[in-house]
């Protein structure tokens, strides 16, 4: 009797638990329908910036804008300083999600130490801040006020002090590591280089644009190497949010599935024990009876 009970207190507390997985299930399922519509929408822009990008800066240019400038090695005097900045997610249950973000952000610090330069973190999320302080690394910054909604103005708070501290020399480069969103399903991490701006590769035999240019293309490429890179930050920022969702979403699922399996199994348990102990009291009362028959 009090195996069957105990087996009746566990397949309720499945039954509660399958009820929370499937409710955020279905939430991350709403947020990602959105988040995704923000990638989407994000593509074209980013898309036309690169594009213009690529028809304005030449090489001859290269040399007058600080932000496509690439520094020399430290070893040859350059700056020792490399920016990283890191997207997780401020909340987990979202499966290996934040774990392979922050296992990518360490592989790119070694590289980067190993190259001699001396690493600023800067940790946007919960989850890298909370890890990175509990290995004992100092965060140049860390931010966990951006919520499910990033936005281009979020972008450029977090874009506006690295872009002046590159721009004064302070810094030989800076990284993003985010979540590329290829699909739900597919969330690989992946290390961008926002600065120095890398010059898009020209496409073999394609059409070159013939622009007039006013005031200028040095003007127009004054204002647009900035938001170019206040571009990358939005893109990384939109795409790690989509595939948070993505990834709670398939690990809600199977967290799901898991407990129906489950429960499968205890029920089976519980009504053998049951028809176990109907048997028995069956078997009683016949051999009781019989033994006062004869």
């Amino acid at each position: 009797m009090a195996k069957s009970k105990a087996l009746k207190g566990r397949i309720r507390t499945v039954q509660n638990t399958r009820k929370i997985t499937r409710t955020m299930e279905l939430v991350a399922t709403s947020k990602l329908k959105r988040a995704q519509d923000r990638v989407v929408a994000a593509r074209p822009y980013a898309e036309a910036l690169r594009e213009v990008l690529t028809d304005l800066a030449t090489p001859q240019l290269a040399e007058a804008f600080p932000l496509l400038r690439h520094p020399v090695p430290p070893a040859k005097g350059g700056p020792r300083r490399a920016a990283l900045v890191l997207l997780t997610s401020n909340r987990g249950l979202a499966g290996g999600f934040n774990a392979n973000l922050i296992k990518e952000a360490r592989r790119r610090i070694e590289v980067l130490e190993s190259a001699g330069y001396t690493v600023d973190l800067h940790a946007i999320g919960k989850k890298g801040a909370g890890f990175f302080r509990y290995v004992g690394r100092t965060l140049a910054s860390q931010r966990t006020d951006i919520s499910d909604n990033p936005t281009a103005d979020h972008a450029a708070e977090l874009v506006r002090p690295l872009i002046e501290a590159f721009e004064r020399g302070e810094l030989a480069s800076v990284d993003l590591v985010h979540a590329a969103f290829l699909s739900p399903l597919s969330t690989p991490p992946t290390t961008r280089r926002i600065l120095p701006v890398e010059m898009p590769a020209r496409k073999a035999g394609g059409h070159v644009a013939d622009y007039l240019l006013k005031p200028g293309a040095e003007a127009i490429l004054d204002q647009l190497l900035p938001l170019y890179v206040r571009n990358a930050m939005y893109r990384g920022l939109v795409e790690t949010n989509a595939a948070e969702h993505g990834a709670r979403r398939t690990a809600m699922k199977n967290a799901t599935d898991n407990a129906g399996e489950i429960l499968e199994v205890l029920k089976r348990t519980y009504n053998r024990q049951r028809q176990a102990a109907i048997t028995q009291e069956i078997a009683e009362i016949v051999g009781g009876a019989a033994a006062l028959q004869g």
